[in-house]
């Protein structure tokens, strides 16, 4: 996408090309496509949704104090960090934020590291996890002082971390010397956020009844109301929407409707053509009028819904006979059997052969070094540990669907786990599912078409195609 389109799109262009429109029809079940070449091979978990941006080169001259600790911390290995740390905090008090609670599990395994190396070490913590989106308030509010309370975060949604986050200087990259090397890099070399892992929602439908989805274009048919958490409420989910514009993804739409039967075609080639002018005025590809198209379809037609958890228990229950969702693919995990709930009910509709089009998408936990943080040396520590160790991961470890974007934490992960098999019980007995054997961040990242957040191409895109998808018309549940 070209520079300009965050600069080119006027409120009154906003309500013309608004007036973009489908038609209605039926929908039935779509043939194999013939298969579309792999994406490009990427390592098992250096994901490309970190990628993207440039952001984490600053000037050297100019740098802040924390910057220049960071500088010297990505020329070591985590034991030399860990005897930094140690120095540092020792006695003393951590402050953590993130999206995720599980940085309050992580602190404890860290600092029990970090007592192997000194067994008088020891460090009170807590960790914060904000709702309704106040992270980026919180920290924002944190960084007007000298000297800051958090020292790191854990956090998501690549456009607002790079818009509010990183390119005010709110925020710092670390790149640990170990997690370079293991995914064939070094700190200087690498220019993206550091990702701590991928995750993925998929599509999932409810297979008690006869019907199937066998294409992507099916979840925006006549009729069709997927189960999706609302842009609004988790703003990753925007960032999906905007990555489809982008050249690959669009292709991938494009392609996907080239496999659909005549009659299926022909429902949404009205609200295609009237997409192109869209795609013209945003400088996209012709492939991106199909994507706008899909965007404005499920924008007027998804079920939106404040979380995953509610929508996977709607879905693995008997009673939701050809419902469908898109959701965290995690949250078979937490699924209770029963006589009429069972992960048996439901199918991953990328796992089930002769399926066309995107199977989800991806988008990361970033971490980070706040630039006015009180203990820089401990978080670049305790980020390494997290990023470079299983054990630092074990809080992630145990969920399908979240990849570590360190290669190697992830091959040992997975050999604890066993997520490619379903996964394994805490008493060690392997739990048969074909829904939850897990194909892996390579597998999803090619065949299942996952489409991966990019937080520069997000923060581009966000006051042009965000504006137009705020004025598009939302489905409501009569």
């Amino acid at each position: 996408m070209r520079k300009a389109l965050s600069v080119i799109l006027s409120a009154a262009m906003i309500m013309s090309l608004a007036a973009c429109g489908g038609g209605g029809g039926a929908t039935t079940a779509a043939p194999a496509a013939p298969a579309a070449p792999a994406a490009a091979e990427t390592t098992a978990a250096a994901p490309a949704a970190g990628g993207g941006t440039e952001a984490k080169k600053v000037d050297e001259a100019n740098m802040s104090s924390v910057q220049k600790i960071i500088k010297e911390a990505e020329g070591m290995t985590l034991e030399e960090l860990a005897k930094k740390a140690i120095e540092e905090s020792n006695g003393k008090m951590f402050y953590g934020v993130g999206n995720s609670s599980r940085g309050k599990s992580a602190l404890p395994l860290f600092i029990e590291y970090l007592k192997t190396i000194d067994p008088s070490y020891n460090m009170e913590f807590e960790w914060q996890q904000p709702k309704n989106n106040k992270i980026f308030d919180q920290l924002n509010a944190d960084n007007k002082k000298e000297v800051g309370t958090f020292a790191m975060t854990l956090i998501q949604d690549g456009n607002q971390i790079q818009t509010k986050m990183v390119d005010p200087g709110i925020l710092d990259t670390f790149i640990p010397k170990d997690w370079a090397e293991a995914n064939g890099t070094t700190p200087d070399a690498y220019t993206g956020f550091l990702p701590l892992q991928t995750l993925n929602k998929v599509f999932m439908y409810n297979c008690t009844g006869s019907k199937a989805y066998t294409n992507c274009w099916d979840y925006v048919a006549d009729g069709a109301h997927g189960l999706f958490m609302d842009v609004d409420s988790e703003i990753v989910g925007k960032n999906f929407l905007y990555m489809l514009t982008r050249d690959d993804y669009a292709a991938w739409m494009k392609e996907a409707f080239d496999a659909l039967p005549d009659d299926q075609k022909a429902y949404f080639q009205p609200t295609i053509n009237e997409c192109k002018s869209v795609a013209e005025e945003f400088g996209l590809s012709e492939d991106a009028a199909y994507s706008l198209a899909w965007i404005k379809l499920w924008v007027g037609s998804y079920n939106a819904q404040t979380d995953d958890g509610p929508i996977c228990n709607t879905l693995v229950d008997a009673s939701a006979t050809d419902q469908f969702g898109l959701l965290v693919y995690s949250k078979l995990r937490s699924v209770e059997e029963s006589a009429t709930v069972s992960v048996n009910n439901i199918k991953v509709a990328a796992y089930e052969d002769g399926y066309t089009g995107i199977g989800g998408y991806g988008y990361c936990h970033y971490l980070f070094v706040t630039d006015n943080s009180p203990l820089p040396w401990t978080a670049c520590a305790f980020i390494a540990y997290m990023t470079c160790t299983k054990d630092g991961f074990s809080a992630w470890g145990k969920d399908m669907g979240g990849y570590s974007a360190n290669p190697k934490v992830a091959e040992e992960n997975e050999a604890e786990y066993h997520h490619s098999i379903g996964g394994m019980e805490e008493d060690g007995t392997t739990v048969k599912f074909a829904a939850k054997n897990d194909r892996g961040y390579d597998w999803w990242t090619n065949e299942g078409k996952l489409v991966l957040e990019d937080p520069q191409y997000c923060a581009d895109a966000a006051f042009g195609i965000g504006s137009w998808i705020e004025v598009l018309d939302k489905y409501v549940p009569q």
